[in-house]
């Protein structure tokens, strides 16, 4: 329980990062430099006035020096990364693969929210994630057991190792394939963007991760909650349902986090 505790506190850190990200990523600014500043008045913020959660807390929500708002975009994003860092060493202990559902959720939650923020799915999350989940399929076995039926027609026999990174990159090219081609569909049909590239990357990263078996359920997932909730939204806000840009980014984002924790949970 104490490396679980520990997990939580490194989690909030990571979120703390996580929302420099989503704001600088989007706006092509570096991560680095300059140090945190607010974005109404471009104040330098104090390492004490940026402590996750706490700072919000005792700042009431507001910035020390104009008092403008702070996102509550910030203390979610701690939070929820936080809370996924704990329950990914609840499941997977001291592991290696805890270490990946805690790489795979924090990528995950920086997208989900950039495009709920920015409608923009940053590359360096997308390309970076879909890099670092080949290279984990190599340590962390995958159990999709299609790209190994697959190998075996074509009479190949691959040890653990070759065949789990063969059903990451299986995952990660077929289901975003599907996508892509769904988009391009639409295109045809109705001669208007359906859908973003960043999407498709975004699968494609999921699919690295979590294999053929994972990304399939992320995509359909996703596509039901963001079919029901945008409808329900766009209904309740009175908005045009021909034009506004749904984050449907979000939405397969925060499948892809509970379908890794339910692979992760279930044997």
């Amino acid at each position: 329980m104490l490396e679980a505790g520990l997990a939580l506190l490194f989690g909030l850190l990571i979120g703390s990062f996580l929302n420099v990200c989503i704001f600088r990523l989007p706006r092509d600014l570096s991560v680095v430099r300059p140090r945190s500043y607010c974005p109404a008045c471009e104040r330098p913020i104090a390492w004490y006035d940026n402590i996750p959660l706490l700072s919000f807390v005792v700042l009431g929500g507001r910035c020390r020096h104009c008092k403008a708002a702070i996102s509550v975009r910030y203390p979610v994003v701690e939070l929820l990364t936080g809370l996924l860092f704990f329950a990914s060493w609840l499941v997977g202990g001291a592991t290696l693969p805890a270490v990946k559902l805690c790489l795979l959720s924090a990528l995950l939650v920086g997208l989900s929210f950039a495009d709920l923020e920015a409608r923009i799915l940053p590359d360096e999350f997308t390309y970076g994630g879909l890099a670092a989940g080949l290279i984990f399929a190599w340590f962390v076995p995958l159990h999709d057991d299609i790209a190994q039926v697959l190998l075996l027609i074509f009479g190949v026999h691959a040890n653990e190792h070759w065949t789990s990174l063969a059903e990451s990159v299986l995952g990660a090219a077929a289901p975003p394939l599907f996508l892509w081609l769904g988009g391009w569909i639409y295109f045809k049909l109705r001669h208007r963007e359906g859908l973003g590239l960043g999407d498709v990357k975004l699968v494609a990263m999921v699919g690295a991760f979590l294999g053929l078996h994972g990304a399939l359920l992320t995509l359909i997932a996703g596509s039901l909650a963001g079919s029901l909730i945008g409808y329900a939204y766009i209904r309740l806000t009175h908005n045009d349902p021909a034009t506004y840009e749904l984050p449907f980014g979000t939405f397969l984002g925060l499948a892809a986090i509970a379908v890794a924790l339910w692979i992760a949970a279930v044997p």
